[in-house]
């Protein structure tokens, strides 16, 4: 099932392609969801300011006027913004380095003029990194096994050189300044354990799904560590 997020993104399409009133029913049958969700997300859209006309019974429709409102922020909010998304660009991961791209390109073409070009000068900066990104092939690979949960075999090199195999269950990506760390529930050591990407010789995305949702597994994780909830 889709999320909640893709799914009002989804309902807003479905609601844009239409010049008359369509009926909830049919708008949960195109969706794959029931009645009752479709008027719940209706609800929800309307709450954050879309402008939807109708009702049960006679059908809904997005006026033609319908706009998205211009995002806010305060200076610390965009600065924090603006360099994450430069960490990402400049960062070892390519295709997240294009998808920030392309996020940043989004997010400076609906704010106000004033904010954009705050936006575009502001003095905080990653420094690229150089060289080749050998890496970036095995981070696409845990990215779509932590958004799809499943499972992954590894071949890993230790910090002493030994080289093991072993199945993990991905629960978190970590990137740091010159690395960057899977944390998974190895079932080799049946325990959590962080794994360097530069370590590991192969990287395999398997077709088992974890046994337990990602979050779950996050959560036990940090908890067992103390660490501050960051979902």
């Amino acid at each position: 099932m889709a999320k909640r997020s893709e799914r009002l993104l989804d309902l807003m399409q479905a609601l844009r392609r239409r010049r008359a009133p369509v009926s909830g029913q049919m708008l949960a049958g195109e969706m794959g969801v029931s009645l009752r969700s479709v008027y719940r997300d209706l609800a929800t859209l309307k709450s954050m300011g879309a402008a939807i006309d109708g009702e049960p019974g006679v059908g809904f429709q997005l006026r033609a006027e319908h706009f998205l409102p211009p995002l806010m922020f305060s200076d610390e909010e965009l600065e924090a913004l603006v360099l994450g998304l430069r960490g990402l660009i400049y960062g070892p991961d390519s295709e997240m380095a294009a998808t920030a791209r392309d996020a940043s390109a989004k997010i400076a073409a609906v704010l106000p003029k004033a904010l954009r070009d705050e936006m575009n000068s502001i003095g905080l900066f990653v420094i690229p990194r150089s060289g080749d990104a050998p890496e970036d092939r095995v981070l696409g690979t845990l990215r779509r096994a932590l958004r799809e949960e499943r499972q992954v075999w590894l071949a890993y090199r230790d910090k002493s050189g030994t080289l093991s195999e072993r199945t993990v269950w991905p629960v978190a990506l970590g990137y740091f300044d010159r690395h960057q760390t899977l944390v998974a529930w190895c079932t080799l050591r049946q325990d959590y354990r962080s794994f360097r990407i530069d370590g590991m010789a192969s990287v395999d995305l398997l077709e088992q799904p974890l046994p337990e949702p990602r979050r779950t597994l996050f959560h036990r994780w940090s908890s067992a560590r103390n660490l501050p909830d960051l979902t």
